[in-house]
């Protein structure tokens, strides 16, 4: 059997291209669902993989129908393959895994998530830099502004207790213990 895969982001696109492609090329059954690539819980996704047996095919109209990155699409057909089915894109031609150049293809597509997961991660390390060029601060925003902080130190220095200064400044007890082991005492 050949069962058919669409999928678009929103509720505001349209199914019915792809559907028509689907059924074009002969799809028994046609799995349908309105959910962002983006999301991992696909549950038409996961229904149309479950009903797949020895022999069958997974079509869709373009990969990106399927998969939001190389490395998901991977994963996909790793568990297409377990089922003893094969895999084919419309649009893709040379993405069919019912082929004689089946493991070549995803040998190719291996090599491929590799150096996107790469350039991932070149691109975010970019950005990270550029951005703490311009002076963004990473990390959990403070629990206490500057002027808090000193407050704070001022007043354990005075002698009153870290559950005090906690509760008057609306903090946890451990944000104040912090503060202390690490500014210490005013003067320190």
């Amino acid at each position: 059997m050949i069962y058919g895969y669409a999928r678009v982001s929103s509720n505001g696109q349209d199914l019915a291209q792809q559907l028509a492609q689907l059924d074009a090329v002969g799809c028994t059954k046609i799995y349908r669902e309105k959910i962002s690539a983006a999301t991992a819980d696909r549950p038409q996704l996961k229904r149309a993989i479950a009903a797949l047996d020895a022999g069958d095919v997974l079509m869709v109209t373009s990969t990106d129908r399927l998969a939001r990155n190389t490395r998901d699409l991977l994963n996909i057909l790793y568990v297409v393959k377990e089922a003893g089915a094969g895999f084919r894109s419309i649009t893709e031609p040379m993405v069919d895994t019912t082929s004689e150049f089946a493991e070549v293809i995803i040998a190719v597509l291996g090599v491929a998530a590799g150096w996107e997961r790469h350039r991932i991660t070149e691109r975010t390390t970019a950005g990270r830099a550029q951005a703490k060029a311009r002076g963004v601060k990473f990390g959990r925003r403070a629990a206490l502004t500057p002027h808090q902080q000193a407050e704070a130190l001022q007043r354990l220095a005075a002698g009153d207790t870290q559950r005090t200064v906690a509760a008057l400044l609306g903090v946890n007890q451990a944000t104040i213990s912090r503060l202390y082991r690490t500014h210490g005492t005013i003067g320190d």
